[in-house]
């Protein structure tokens, strides 16, 4: 028997971070120690009261059953409170929030929810690369908008040809921005609603890193733009703000019917996440934040180290104001990749090419600072060591 796979996955490239595994365990078979600043997974633990959290809600025979698809009642309570208190937004926990299984769910179901076959979805380039599989699957049409350092790596919404816009259904933004670290400004995110009403674009905003700050930044939600709520939803996630990634935690909010859609999809594809994590994150949302300032103390500590290096070294970058990426040029004589496989091979650090979030990533690579401050030195005296 042949079997036949669908045509749509022919238009996805391997996916990144399963590739940049691949390569790291074949260096690691040949002995070498490697130090990955690839993927952006933290080391930092889960709070403990997070974990006792969890504990007991797994002792609990209650949680055993499904989970209800759109979350508990009091997790979107948990979600919505927490909005409140961060972003002075009130949402309605019943009809304007949605448990997701991580928000890299969230956000590939939600192109189900409202892309049609040749829709044009918007998505930034480069980008994480859940935006374009989204698109994929569902017979869109992807329009990659530049990121430019000399914008800010803001998209230039002006720059989208009138005929594109007038075709788009979808358009992604995430600020702060993944892989380059930028951030956004409540007016910029204010042009992105108007230009999105003005084209009857739903707009989707990725906010996984607003709590991953520094130097007295504070990421704006879309929502603090008033008229937002006729057109967007937000996706957050707990795993980067509570070292939760392997938990799968997030939520979606926003926009009644758009919530409402992503949830009917949810439905039929999915359960909600596992009721013991959902009462762990209601611990989360609801807990002290004196270990998200430790851990985001942590990161500046890991910030500052990683960048004065890459500067020494002659590489040119920012120092990031949230995240916890650096996003530094290639020296000349060099690709993303080809400088990626050479740093790999014979240093034995993993970096991420920034080719792999898309065509507009070339010429750059990003560094993750989810390694410890002695394990970042020895990286940067290994990639010192090559002379660059």
């Amino acid at each position: 028997m042949q079997i036949k796979t669908a045509s749509r996955l022919g238009l996805l490239p391997p996916y990144l971070f399963a590739e940049l595994d691949r390569l790291k365990k074949e260096i690691q078979k040949k002995g070498v120690d490697v130090i990955s600043l690839g993927i952006g997974d933290p080391d930092l633990p889960t709070p403990a009261h997070i974990v006792e959290a969890l504990k007991r809600a797994a002792d609990d025979p209650a949680n055993y059953r499904y989970p209800d698809y759109q979350g508990l009642d009091r997790f979107r309570s948990a979600a919505t409170d927490w909005y409140r208190r961060r972003f002075d937004v009130k949402l309605d926990p019943a009809r304007e929030a949605c448990a997701v299984i991580g928000s890299k769910e969230g956000i590939a179901n939600f192109a189900t929810a409202v892309v049609d076959p040749g829709d044009i979805v918007l998505i930034p380039d480069p980008g994480y690369p859940v935006y374009f599989s989204g698109c994929v699957f569902n017979g869109g049409e992807a329009y990659f908008m530049p990121l430019r350092k000399e914008n800010g790596f803001l998209p230039d919404l002006e720059a989208i040809p009138a005929e594109v816009a007038r075709r788009a259904r979808l358009m992604w933004l995430n600020y702060p921005n993944n892989p380059t670290a930028a951030t956004a400004e409540t007016g910029f995110l204010a042009d992105a609603v108007r230009f999105c009403l003005k084209n009857n674009i739903v707009l989707a905003h990725d906010l996984a890193y607003s709590e991953i700050a520094y130097d007295g930044y504070r990421a704006p939600s879309v929502f603090e733009v008033p008229e937002a709520r006729e057109c967007a939803i937000e996706f957050h996630s707990l795993s980067k703000t509570y070292s939760m990634t392997g938990w799968r935690i997030g939520f979606a909010v926003g926009n009644e019917t758009l919530v409402g859609a992503l949830g009917r999809v949810k439905t039929n594809m999915d359960s909600g996440p596992f009721q013991a994590v959902q009462e762990a994150a209601i611990a989360a949302l609801e807990g002290p934040e004196d270990s998200v300032r430790e851990y985001c103390a942590i990161y500046k500590q890991r910030r500052d180290l990683m960048v004065d290096a890459l500067q020494e070294l002659g590489l040119s970058c920012e120092r990031p104001r949230a995240t916890f990426y650096v996003w530094a040029a290639v020296p000349k004589g060099y690709s993303s990749a080809s400088l990626t496989e050479r740093v790999l091979k014979e240093a034995g650090v993993v970096i991420t090419p920034g080719s792999g979030f898309g065509k507009g990533g070339e010429g750059y690579v990003r560094f993750s600072l989810t390694v410890s401050s002695e394990r970042l030195k020895e990286a940067v005296q290994r990639l010192k060591a090559l002379r660059l």
